[in-house]
């Protein structure tokens, strides 16, 4: 895998994690998904997704979404802050199609960025 693989060190894995970021989060908000940042200690950006089974009610639904933020992730990765990530499904999220959520994830990283760095800087 290349560079831009979505290994395990890129992920949040445990709750404790998920529980830090939900804490004091930098906001990036749409309708139909909201990111929170919040600054790590490690040299990289780490993702978590949630999508409740209330807001997408098919899992194939929630398996597509998600692999659509992992690659965008992905793909977005170099110019992400060195934070931790959780991406949060609302509702309508089921109804964007691949290119809408692309398009809006583009939007949502760059917006995430520019916060993080104002609170650096701030």
């Amino acid at each position: 895998m290349g560079e831009n693989s979505f290994s395990r060190e890129l992920r949040l894995l445990t709750p404790a994690h998920f529980e830090n970021v939900f804490n004091k989060a930098i906001p990036a908000v749409s309708p139909q998904i909201t990111l929170l940042a919040k600054q790590n200690n490690c040299s990289h950006p780490r993702l978590g997704i949630t999508i409740s089974k209330k807001r997408v009610k098919k899992a194939h639904d929630r398996n597509r979404l998600k692999r659509i933020i992992r690659e965008s992730y992905r793909l977005n990765q170099n110019m992400l802050p060195k934070a931790d990530i959780v991406v949060v499904g609302k509702s309508g999220l089921g109804d964007l199609t691949n290119p809408e959520l692309f398009t809006l994830l583009s939007k949502l990283w760059k917006k995430l960025s520019r916060r993080c760095e104002q609170s650096q800087s701030g």
